[in-house]
């Protein structure tokens, strides 16, 4: 079961992946319900998450670096 979830979750990735910026790199966790889940539901669950990574690196960096001032 979990490389059939494997499976259509890298075939839904595939079709997002032109959208996202170069060089970005991105790690895509099942977690036990995707086993259950039809392919557009984890499509849909992918575009949320996409979107929320997408409001989460859009804002100003801020360094909280040990030489920052």
């Amino acid at each position: 079961m979990r490389n059939q979830v494997r499976r259509r979750l890298r075939e839904q990735m595939r079709t997002r992946l032109r959208s996202l910026p170069p060089g970005t790199m991105i790690v895509v966790r099942a977690l036990p319900d995707a086993a259950a889940a039809s392919s557009d539901r984890l499509g849909r669950s992918l575009d949320d998450a996409l979107a929320r990574a997408a409001r989460t690196t859009a804002g100003p960096r801020v360094s909280t670096g040990a030489g920052a001032r």
